[in-house]
């Protein structure tokens, strides 16, 4: 089984949980707060074939994240990740990440996504490599890819992370893919749920993931 996405580190800096609501239903709106679901049923993510064709040149990608926390949109990197962008657009086109679970929220860190199985070990049967540069920070809003310890930079699969942290201090090593443009309340939301470096206090459900192209 895989574990992804540097423990040692997510140990050093996570600080606790953030504010949450102790009470089995919350609402959203204008106080925000997180709708309280069960998590849908685990599958198996089965095998795909990656992306045979980059994006289109000149076109901004985007995808929107409906969650039981409210929704974000994160704005792609085609130039810094060309090919981890067309294969998440492809992903969220056929539905993959539809009814799957932030099954890692580290208080202060990232929250982390992107597996059907729910277990932190699935993938979609490929990879990509996308090598971040050198001097690759990764602040707050930053999403990239999750990857174990024994795969060479930049390589991806679906699970994906939103950092949290002000500065997550991580090595140039995760594939860039975008930024969180608009909704991080929510994110902030989700990450407010983390209990220590494992699932949130109660499920964050993604619903749905949609792709804008403009």
């Amino acid at each position: 089984m895989r574990a992804l996405l540097l423990a040692i580190a997510a140990l050093a800096l996570a600080t606790g949980c953030g504010g949450g609501d102790e009470s089995s239903e919350t609402t959203t709106g204008a106080s925000g707060g997180c709708v309280s679901v069960d998590a849908p049923e685990a599958r198996d993510p089965g095998s795909r074939d990656a992306p045979s064709d980059l994006l289109e040149a000149g076109k901004t990608y985007a995808l929107t994240f409906e969650t039981s926390c409210g929704s974000f949109t994160v704005t792609l990197d085609t130039e810094l990740a060309p090919n981890t962008a067309a294969s998440l657009v492809a992903l969220a086109r056929d539905g993959y990440f539809d009814d799957t679970v932030f099954h890692r929220v580290v208080p202060g860190f990232v929250i982390q996504g992107g597996d059907p199985t729910q277990k932190g070990s699935g993938g979609p049967g490929y990879s990509t490599v996308d090598v971040p540069p050198s001097d690759a920070s990764y602040s707050k809003g930053t999403v990239a890819m999750a990857k174990s310890g024994v795969e060479a930079p930049g390589t991806s699969g679906s699970q994906f992370f939103v950092v949290t942290a002000a500065d997550a201090a991580l090595p140039p090593e995760y594939a860039i893919v975008g930024d969180v443009t608009e909704g991080l309340d929510a994110v902030d939301r989700i990450g407010a749920l983390g209990v220590a470096d494992g699932p949130p206090s109660q499920p964050v459900v993604v619903t749905s993931v949609t792709v804008t192209e403009s």
